[in-house]
């Protein structure tokens, strides 16, 4: 297996894993809407391949921290591996490599809302640990955040994700 970053030729194999992964397309558009903002960073999207052939994907995005300051930090969102390839470490090595090179990068901080016994792995604990709100309605347990080697206490507020998450 491959890690590497994303290019404009994986987007088609992108979104289709995507889709089967889901079973549905929410989740290929926002990548796309990710893409054409301001809030992508091409080095922290990276793709997993078995023999050329992409197999699973993740992205970070910058999101914004709103409390006494506005902080950007990282969004941990989407992920997806093919189904023939799901169940056998892909996923988390691949989200591993990412939380490595953010680190490498000099970001602070990263935000994601899912399963807390997957997240938890990789070292994600509860938002509100840390006073960090999520801006809507979820359990305290499923919106998590991971402080990385430049995460300072100050680090406080509410999420506020980019328009390109509404619809998911």
């Amino acid at each position: 297996m491959n890690i590497r970053s994303e290019t404009p030729t994986d987007y088609l194999a992108i979104a289709q894993i995507y889709k089967l992964a889901f079973g549905r397309e929410e989740e290929g558009h926002l990548i796309e809407k990710i893409r054409s903002s301001q809030y992508y960073i091409p080095e922290l999207t990276l793709i997993a391949e078995v023999n050329s052939s992409v197999i699973a994907h993740v992205m970070f995005s910058y999101i914004n921290l709103v409390g006494k300051e506005t902080f950007q930090v990282l969004g941990l969102a989407p992920v997806a591996v093919h189904p023939d390839f799901q169940n056998q470490g892909i996923g988390s090595a691949l989200i591993n490599a990412a939380l490595d090179k953010a680190n490498q990068l000099g970001e602070s901080l990263i935000i994601v809302l899912g399963n807390p016994h997957f997240y938890s792995r990789f070292g994600f604990k509860p938002s509100v640990d840390f006073e960090i709100e999520s801006p809507f309605p979820v359990p305290e347990d499923a919106f998590m955040v991971k402080p990385l080697t430049n995460y300072h206490a100050s680090y406080k507020g509410k999420v506020i994700y980019p328009a390109a998450f509404q619809n998911v």
